[in-house]
């Protein structure tokens, strides 16, 4: 007889022939996790502030989180990281965001250990922990964990998240996308939306049948098997995307302005004790005098503007922009109802942990007027009123991509100063947090004020599975987990969880927690560039008494400061907190990234293939460009894209209609540029193309001009002088390159996407930004194909 061969586990017999042998499925099943283990449903919020739901004192009305209110326990002190992918990878791993990798969002992450954007494999998701253990695991909605390098089809897809644990996903992997157009990705490749917003499609809606269909599809096959389910809808992250109906609801509501709001709100938060009741209200502009070192003032994007200042037409279009979002949220909460009801109808929801948490406060990037386009804040520009109000009717349409003034971020993040990007205040950090589990947590509908960080609900959620956290990971030895179970605080409001410090880094913003003290540097946060951390104005706050830190006690207590802001380091020390960054956008990306498409200044781009996206794509960052389109025309009646990049709200395209071809440059989706030849399109093939020149900057702004020139062959077909060009990206989602077709919303509103190319044939595209002439660059290439 032979034992043991294959599996050092293996507790059978075997012996020549199978008849005589005995089998053994212990170390070949698959994992099963204990009978009747619970559920487990993270619900993550983007952009949400503490004010903002009824549930927590807020104006908006959210039935389906007063559900799980009710059902379960609020958290006053939750603590996030500032920012999205930061608090989402500290979730998820139970660790500080710094110590795996994400002290910031993908998009602006660089080559160091704190910022590097990839989660280390020892520092394993809880979807890879419960894979390992007999869940099902998917992920619906916003990942954002990924580097924007790796989220291409020619990218390894080590971060994507079915090799995270997760083995279901169908979202977008960026920090936003357009709730009526989204970029979607099904499991590892990308896929359009089932429908368009004319068929009643939205984001939300997606991903609520989602979410539904994949605990369906499982538990059809293996009822009661446990599952954790990832669901991060868009809101009430820019774009604040919603049917008008639901904005309508709220007419009115915001009437009263963003000071008033505040003082509202705050009155519910202390009926609701959610707040101690001598908590005052900060100021909307607590550091407007605040300088950097060397004498930079503070932002202007980051300035409110006072009720009172403001004229009637600005007071409309701000309560619009504020109803708007109130909509955004509610409309989505109903979509959440409807995975509940689901729950509840199938008998699941009693026997399911469910974490509700925003990823940060509200967000102030809509600057102090609030913008009917937030790209524009991503590209240095304040934005007007007199635009804005040109699209009053269309807020939250297809139409717009729009974002709230900042005066709106400090009202939902009543009654806290600042907001997100600031993990130096309260505004950025303290944000809305509900547990529920009706079989395994006895509290209901009551509130627990102890202090709690994001990176302390995985393990409390190992806590209440009974899991310990594990020593390896498919094999992987895995770090210790940094944050602490609160599960004891759940039972027992006075529990002391053993958490005593939580050190925050944000942006080039500090602060840190110690027993109920808070010390904080008062330093603007990006795109600011202020830099000279060593100068930092350190304030302490005993913030257990002084929630909205309006009472500096640094005078009173000059050695707890000290004691503070050493420990600041060296928690910082511990857990790969430095070094800081501050950079403003266009510092920020213009570093060098390990690209797939390296530093080359030509892209060649083919029909019949995924739109490339951000970060693999070309990217014209205000330089000169060309745009080249081999063409066979082979019909009078050929039509259809030919290349775009970008899209509705910024972005260009070359393009054949009415037998003429046509290029537009969309700027910041305020002004479309148009090139059009005079005469139809010749039959046969051609080289189709447009050439900006760069000559400078408009005078007293940033914006690049040049002269524009469209091209058949070598003949210039049209030109426009004084063109001007966006000096960053066309957008942070929906920016990708397709040929042949419009992917996403169309970048013009000369057609509607996809409008195909028919008629004719594509060989290719190319587009050059090394700043050479445009023939020039038409030979180089040629002669390029030629070798080919």
């Amino acid at each position: 007889m032979v034992s043991g061969a294959g599996s050092n586990n293996f507790q059978g017999k075997i012996n020549l022939d199978i008849r005589d042998s005995e089998p053994d499925w212990g170390p070949f099943a698959a994992p099963s996790a204990p009978d009747g283990a619970p559920n487990v449903l993270y619900l993550v919020w983007d952009d949400t502030g503490i004010a903002t739901w009824d549930c927590f004192g807020g104006l908006v009305e959210m039935p389906a989180m007063s559900r799980i209110a009710e059902r379960g326990i609020r958290l006053s002190q939750f603590h996030t990281t500032a920012l999205c992918s930061p608090t989402r990878a500290a979730l998820l791993t139970g660790r500080n965001a710094t110590s795996v990798g994400m002290a910031t969002i993908e998009e602006f992450t660089d080559g160091f250990p704190n910022c590097s954007g990839r989660i280390p494999f020892e520092t394993a998701l809880l979807s890879e922990v419960l894979a390992e253990r007999g869940w099902n695991t998917f992920c619906v909605g916003k990942w954002h964990l990924t580097p924007m390098e790796e989220s291409n089809m020619a990218a390894t897809r080590r971060h994507w998240p079915t090799q995270r644990g997760f083995e279901r996903f169908y979202g977008f992997m960026g920090g936003e996308t357009n709730q009526w157009y989204p970029d979607l990705v099904y499991d590892n490749h990308p896929v359009a939306p089932p429908a368009t917003p004319e068929d009643g499609y939205h984001l939300s809606k997606d991903i609520a049948e989602k979410t539904i269909e994949f605990i369906r599809d499982a538990q059809t096959i293996a009822p009661g098997k446990p599952w954790f389910g990832y669901v991060c809808p868009g809101a009430g992250h820019a774009p604040h995307h919603v049917f008008a109906e639901w904005a309508d609801r709220y007419a009115g509501r915001f009437d009263m302005g963003y000071e008033q709001y505040r003082e509202i709100v705050l009155a519910n938060q202390k009926k609701l004790g959610l707040v101690p009741p001598d908590t005052e209200l900060s100021e909307i502009n607590p550091y407007l005098d605040a300088t950097s070192a060397d004498g930079q003032p503070w932002p202007m994007l980051d300035t409110v503007r006072p009720w009172d200042s403001l004229d009637d037409t600005e007071k409309r279009l701000f309560a619009r922009m504020a109803e708007v979002f109130a909509g955004f949220q509610s409309y989505t909460d109903a979509q959440i109802g409807r995975i509940l009801d689901y729950l509840e109808e199938s008998g699941q929801l009693d026997n399911t942990i469910v974490v509700v948490i925003s990823d940060n406060g509200a967000s102030g990037e809509g600057g102090p007027n609030g913008s009917p386009n937030e790209n524009k804040f991503f590209n240095g520009y304040i934005d007007t009123v007199e635009e804005a109000m040109k699209l009053f009717d269309e807020l939250g349409s297809p139409e717009t991509y729009n974002h709230y003034p900042i005066g709106w971020a400090m009202a939902f993040n009543t009654p806290y100063k600042l907001y997100k990007r600031y993990a130096s205040h309260e505004g950025g950090i303290a944000d809305p947090a509900i547990v529920s589990w009706p079989e395994g947590i006895a509290a209901r509908g009551e509130v627990r004020d102890t202090y709690v960080n994001v990176c302390d609900v995985t393990p409390t959620v190992y806590d209440l599975l009974g899991i310990d956290p594990p020593e390896t990971v498919r094999g992987i030895p895995q770090r210790p987990l940094e944050g602490v179970s609160f599960k004891a605080a759940l039972a027992d409001p006075v529990a002391d969880t053993g958490k005593h410090t939580q050190f925050y880094s944000m942006l080039g913003t500090r602060g840190i927690w110690h027993r109920g003290w808070f010390a904080n540097t008062v330093h603007a946060a990006t795109p600011s560039g202020w830099g000279h951390f060593d100068a930092d104005r350190w304030e302490l706050y005993h913030i257990e008494d002084d929630r909205s830190q309006c009472r500096d006690l640094a005078g009173e207590h000059p050695e707890k400061l000290e004691e503070l802001r050493e420990l600041w380091f060296a928690e910082a020390q511990k857990y790969n907190g430095l070094p800081l960054a501050d950079l403003n956008i266009f510092e920020m990306t213009s570093r060098q990234r390990p690209y797939l498409s390296g530093d080359r200044t030509s892209y060649t781009y083919y029909p019949h293939t995924s739109e490339v996206p951000l970060g693999a794509c070309v990217e014209l960052r205000g330089r000169s460009f060309t745009v080249l389109a081999r063409v066979t025309v082979s019909s009078a009646t050929a039509e259809g894209v030919l290349f775009k990049q970008g899209a509705r709200h910024g972005g260009h395209v070359l393009f054949v209609q009415g037998s003429r071809l046509h290029y537009v440059y969309n700027f910041l989706g305020e002004r479309e540029q148009w090139l059009s030849s005079p005469d139809p399109i010749p039959l046969g093939q051609h080289t189709f193309g447009v050439r900006f020149a760069r000559s400078g900057t408009v005078e007293g702004a940033h914006t690049p001009v040049g002269e524009g020139s469209l091209y058949i062959d070598d003949t210039v077909v049209a030109t426009l002088a004084d063109m001007i060009i966006q000096p960053g990206a066309f957008a942070l989602a929906g920016g990708g390159v397709s040929v042949g077709r419009n992917t996403g919303q169309a970048v013009s509103s000369a057609y509607r996407a996809p409008f195909g190319f028919t008629g004719g044939t594509i060989a290719d595209v190319a587009v050059d930004v090394s700043g050479e002439p445009y023939l020039d660059v038409k030979r180089s290439l040629a002669a390029a194909f030629s070798r080919d």
